[in-house]
Order: C-alpha cells, then structure tokens, then sequence
C-alpha cells in the first residue's frame, strides 16, 4: 500500500465499533458453549490470541485487519486486488467470525457484496466459496486442518486463489477458452462497480482508509479504464490482445464516468483531456501506433504500482 496509507492506517489494529459487523448480532453469552469466548482459559480463546499476534506482525501489506475489543469472535479484513488481475486497485472486504470450537471448525466469511457476485467464489449474498474454509470441495491440504491452517491462511487464500488473474477457471468444469477474456472484462466491470459501492459505503472503522486509498490510486484506475477501452491494454493474461466487445466498452465507459465523478469530490486530480473517452467516440489507431501506446500505457501503469511498491513499508500496531 501507499507509504501515506500505512502512516495514517495500521495494517492490524483493534477498535471498539462492530455494529455494522455481518455476524454482530451472534450471541457469545457466557453459558452453554458460547462460554469458548468469554473465558480466556479456553482452547478457543487462546488460540485467537495466538492468531491476533501473528497477524500483527506478519500481515502482508496488501491486507488490513481490525479486531474488536469486545467481540474476540469477530475479525474485519480488507484486501487488495493485486496487479496483473482484473482485481488491480481495488478493495475487497471481509467480515469474519470464529466458530466456538475453534480451531476445530474453520472461520466463516462474509463477502461485503453491495450484492454483486464479483466471480464464482464470491456471491451477491456474501457467501464465500473457498476449500479452505470448508464451502467448497477439496482434499488433505486444501481443507481446514485444526493443526496448522489459520485466519493469515485464509487470509493469503482468499486473496490468491479467490482474487486471482483467471477468475473463468474458477468455475467449476470449464477448459481453456477464448471466453476467459470476456470474463475478466466482465469481472473487471464489477470490479469497479464495487469500486464504487466501497467508496460510497465504507465499513465502519475503514472510512478514512477508503478515502485516501481512492484519492491516491484514483489516476491508475481512470488511466487504466481508458486503456482498456481506447484498445491500449488488454485484461486478458494471456493475450495482448485487446477486446473489440462494443458492449464492454460502454458499460466500462458508464462506469468509468461515475468514478470520476466520485474521485474528483475526493480530491482526485483531473485527468488530462486528452485521457479522457468521450462516449460514442470511434478511436481510429494504425496497428503501429496502437503498439507502441499499449506499451506506453503498460509501462506508465506498472511504474505507477512500481512506486508505490518501493515506497510502501509494511506498518504493524
């Protein structure tokens, strides 16, 4: 993450609001078996306190966490879609909850929708489709095992195998197929209409986090956008190929429009004119010239994650 972002937000830090957490309303009375959280001799409250450290010192820098004073039970995560994925600047958040007999049982995860299914594994009703957390198949490793997997486990999981660059071979029996880059346009459109849904509906305790990291990743994204629908940039990963989809084109412009529109109440800088795609405008490029601008476009992007890769440090509580 930005160095600015990690100054002002801790990567792993515990606050006291979880009102607007998903499992907020969960008993944890201190009879029957809820008693697993509100005694600090239990299995289960010992091993999440093992868990919170390891989190705090060890959290990649493109994941945040939030415990909660009151609620040992209950974690928030936000994870960032990494370059090279139709994921890339974007933010994807996590409410996550302890089972009783943890670590007998594996997390459950919630998926802060704004009830878009954003790919196979994650659903516009927050399900979360995952080997490890036992909601999908899998064998030996793949699955929950008491001994070793854990929330930092999951945590890389879900942002790895479920936030990945081939979102298509995610759903279950497809082969190698020319439709895997319509996929990731389409991904890429909700994508950014979450973009959109984060930005105007912070999490409780990320609304700062969420602002800034907008304001300053706003430029790549638009820049990126209009790439993609200039004919500059592909989002296919295995193809420099870009979509000549006229339908992705103009959802991607619609979007893109709305987007500006936030980032610029945000602080956002204003693009260049001559970055800008005007809606119904036909781009009439020589072959040549489309090259040497997708290169360009390419190399300004990823100098862009460059520097703030080199000047980001990892921040811990």
């Amino acid at each position: 993450m930005e160095e600015s972002v990690t100054k002002e937000f801790k990567q792993f830090a515990m606050v006291t609001d979880y009102s607007d957490h998903h499992y907020s309303t969960r008993s944890i009375s201190s009879t029957g078996n809820n008693r697993s959280f509100t005694s600090t001799n239990s299995i289960a409250c010992k091993k999440i306190m093992q868990e919170r450290s390891i989190l705090e010192n060890n959290l990649p820098e493109t994941i945040s966490v939030r415990g909660y004073e009151g609620r040992i039970d209950l974690l928030r995560a936000v994870i960032v879609g990494a370059n090279g994925t139709p994921y890339h600047d974007n933010i994807v958040f996590f409410d996550i909850a302890f089972p009783i007999d943890y670590p007998n049982q594996p997390l459950v995860v919630y998926y802060h929708s704004g009830g878009l299914r954003l790919k196979p594994n994650l659903y516009q009703n927050g399900y979360v489709c995952l080997s490890l957390l036992n909601t999908w198949g899998g064998s030996g490793n793949e699955r929950w095992v008491p001994s070793h997997s854990s929330i930092l486990q999951a945590l890389v999981s879900l942002q790895g195998l479920v936030l990945n660059e081939k979102p298509y071979y995610n759903e279950p029996g497809t082969k190698p197929s020319d439709d895997c880059k319509d996929c990731n346009n389409g991904v890429f459109i909700l994508s950014c209409k979450t973009m959109l849904f984060s930005f105007q509906n912070p999490p409780k305790n990320f609304e700062g986090f969420v602002s800034l990291f907008f304001r300053e990743r706003a430029t790549t994204i638009l820049k990126a956008c209009n790439g993609y629908m200039n004919g500059e940039a592909s989002l296919s990963y295995n193809s420099t190929t870009a979509s000549t989809n006229s339908k992705f084109k103009k959802d991607l412009n619609t979007i893109y429009k709305k987007l500006e529109e936030a980032f610029t109440k945000n602080g956002m800088s204003q693009p260049k004119e001559s970055d800008v795609v005007k809606e119904d405008e036909v781009v009439e490029l020589k072959s040549a010239k489309i090259k040497r601008k997708r290169k360009t476009l390419k190399n300004e992007i990823e100098h862009d994650h460059f520097t703030r890769s080199k000047a980001s440090k990892v921040t811990t509580a």
